[in-house]
């Protein structure tokens, strides 16, 4: 498993949210560039960026963001927020962007859904945001009737075989994930998936790596980083303690530019 640091871009400022509340937010760094290079320097090896303002809208808002990172700090970056048509997830792309992170639209547009998987296959991961057990779209501020795990088999039918799993109930609480819920979650996946939640401490990811879901490849942490509870290389040292890891995003893809 590998750690990612998470940069969540707001009002072009780095900046973590409670719950997925955007009235609930802390500014980390001014400039998203600042925050993604300091956990390079600390030894990240991937970096996972959202574009709160385009998941809210509907577009993208960082692409420049997007392109200043993944040029200047020369690893890779899976980027989300506004992904909602083919010529967005293309724009991601070419702007540097490793893999893309697809939600709202995965669940409204099926035409786009399939269109995305077709063009771009493996670089695309979809976002399964989750609030009381149901899916969450539009930057989280609407839940469907939608159950996860229901929604997770509709997706690998479609041919999605990677995840963000993202529990928006603990997001920014620092109180742990919810094991259970990430067993199921692993049981539904036919493919790799990464978790995101409420990661608050290395306890956390130690009991993450004890559930030895060999499908589970990744684990994103945002505020516990910000606020130093633990570094980069104690939190890879957690997962990594536990069980070899997979693969997954370890190695820079071959097709990598840099």
């Amino acid at each position: 498993m590998i750690l990612y640091p998470a940069i969540d871009i707001l009002d072009g400022k780095a900046v973590r949210l409670v719950e997925g509340r955007f009235e609930d937010q802390t500014v980390y760094h001014d400039d998203p560039l600042a925050a993604a290079t300091s956990w390079v320097e600390a030894g990240a090896r991937f970096l996972h960026v959202v574009d709160l303002d385009g998941a809210r809208s509907g577009e993208p808002k960082s692409i420049e963001h997007l392109r200043r990172i993944a040029s200047e700090t020369g690893v890779p970056v899976q980027y989300g927020g506004g992904l909602r048509s083919l010529p967005a997830v293309r724009d991601a792309l070419r702007a540097g962007a490793e893999r893309v992170i697809v939600g709202t639209a995965a669940f409204r547009d099926i035409d786009f859904l399939d269109s995305v998987i077709a063009a771009f296959g493996p670089r695309v991961l979809v976002s399964v945001d989750v609030r009381g057990g149901h899916i969450s779209t539009a930057g989280w501020t609407q839940t469907t009737q939608m159950p996860a795990d229901d929604a997770i088999r509709r997706l690998g039918d479609r041919g999605v075989s990677s995840f963000v799993y993202t529990d928006v109930d603990r997001d920014g609480r620092l109180e742990g994930p919810s094991l259970d819920d990430v067993r199921r979650v692993a049981d539904a996946v036919r493919g790799r998936f990464l978790y995101s939640g409420g990661i608050g401490d290395l306890d956390h990811l130690r009991a993450l790596a004890d559930l030895r879901q060999v499908n589970l490849a990744g684990v994103i942490v945002g505020k516990a980083l910000y606020e130093g509870r633990f570094t980069i290389a104690e939190g890879q040292a957690a997962l990594d303690a536990q069980r070899p890891a997979d693969g997954y995003s370890r190695a820079r893809p071959a097709h990598h530019r840099r």
